[in-house]
């Protein structure tokens, strides 16, 4: 499949954005149907909470170590061969835990996941933004990630539905999306435009800057680390049901958000639009403390999920004016590294911090590392992007 000359266009819909928001939809669909159910079959086998979220924890650590160095790898040998071979080894994990008989060997599988993981992220994520109109960056990354959005949504209940036949369906039914995956990578061709890296180039392999500005998502992807592992169990401890509930309203706000935030975010300007985006996410968990009922989880995952749908779109775009387009890979590596040392360090944390002061005082110290991104982003910004001419598109 191509498309001539995506990035020299105000197009913004071409074949091939409609390939990748395929690819992505089928990504997120086979991993959230295995990322909520999976604390569920640790604690089966007689794990505990913090066993159960070191699932999460473990692979998105061995993501963040991985990504900067997979990000890179997709600039040099390209993005499609990266997203092909990845889903194919994500097919061979998928697998394999279906059979593992316990809980240590299931963990010790998960930090190879993370790091396959990692390179499937970045590459992705550079290859749509090799395709995408620069002065509609924003935008693009915004609607593309609906397709995120509308697996996650239906994702979880999926995987407690296939997971009530048993574990082995849940794993199974995953690895075949990855094989769906592959075949879909399989037929993308790069731009014609996309420019090599070169490790002589700027920077070294790893984007140091983007990382550091990158721990603004750190501080707010605790929480959403937390919520991933946790707000299920929560939930059916409160009884609220159904206990993907959080998930399904979480994925309705983001959606919200990218549609009607998203698309004016090019014009009003990435910072403008990002700091809202942040005080929304803290509050959003600020509003899981009190003891859950059903409309409180709403309300809550209505106001997460709207700051955090617009947040992203808001801060790639605004690292991507700092960056020259062969490095593209090693940015959005660089970006997901600080995400996703956010996302394991909050499903572990959270799990930890429940058995000890509950998940009320969890959450309590999720939303105060959220609010403490506004003023991180603001002098890291200054710092580190000060004085950085803008990158060509």
């Amino acid at each position: 499949m191509s498309d001539s000359g995506p990035a020299a266009s105000d197009r913004l819909f071409t074949p091939l954005f409609f390939v990748m928001c395929g690819f992505t939809f089928t990504v997120f669909l086979s991993a959230f149907m295995l990322f909520p159910t999976a604390p569920f079959r640790i604690l089966e086998l007689g794990g505990s909470d913090f066993a159960a979220g070191m699932f999460l924890g473990l692979l998105t650590y061995s993501s963040a170590v991985a990504a900067p160095f997979t990000g890179a790898l997709a600039d040099r040998f390209g993005r499609r061969r990266v997203l092909v071979s990845c889903s194919l080894v994500l097919a061979v994990f998928a697998a394999a835990y279906a059979v593992v008989p316990g809980v240590t060997p299931l963990l010790a599988l998960v930090p190879l996941h993370g790091a396959f993981w990692s390179g499937l992220m970045a590459a992705s994520a550079a290859f749509v933004s090799d395709i995408l109109p620069a002065h509609r960056r924003a935008e693009g990354l915004g609607l593309w990630g609906l397709s995120t959005i509308a697996a996650i949504s239906m994702a979880p209940s999926f995987g407690f539905a296939l997971k009530a036949h048993g574990w082995p369906a849940v794993c199974l039914t995953c690895g075949a999306l990855n094989l769906v995956m592959a075949a879909i990578a399989s037929r993308l061709r790069e731009p014609r435009h996309q420019p090599r890296f070169r490790a002589e180039g700027r920077g070294g392999v790893v984007e140091w800057r983007i990382v550091f500005l990158s721990l603004t998502l750190f501080l707010y992807s605790f929480g959403y680390g937390g919520i991933t592992s946790f707000s299920a169990v929560d939930a059916q401890r409160a009884g609220i049901e159904p206990k993907s509930l959080f998930f399904t309203v979480f994925a309705g706000a983001m959606l919200f958000s990218r549609v009607l935030i998203g698309r004016q975010t090019d014009a009003l300007g990435h910072r403008r639009v990002l700091i809202p985006c942040l005080v929304a996410i803290a509050v959003g968990l600020a509003m899981m403390v009190p003891p859950p009922t059903r409309n409180g989880w709403i309300a809550a995952a209505v106001v997460f999920g709207t700051g955090f749908g617009a947040a992203y779109p808001a801060f790639a775009a605004l690292v991507l004016q700092n960056v020259p387009p062969e490095r593209r890979g090693a940015a959005f590596g660089s970006i997901l590294a600080a995400f996703d040392t956010g996302i394991g360090t909050g499903s572990v944390a959270i799990g930890f911090l429940s058995e000890r002061i509950g998940f009320r005082g969890a959450w309590a110290i999720a939303a105060a590392l959220a609010f403490l991104a506004v003023p991180y982003f603001l002098q890291a910004e200054k710092r580190l992007l000060g004085a950085t001419p803008p990158a060509a598109p």
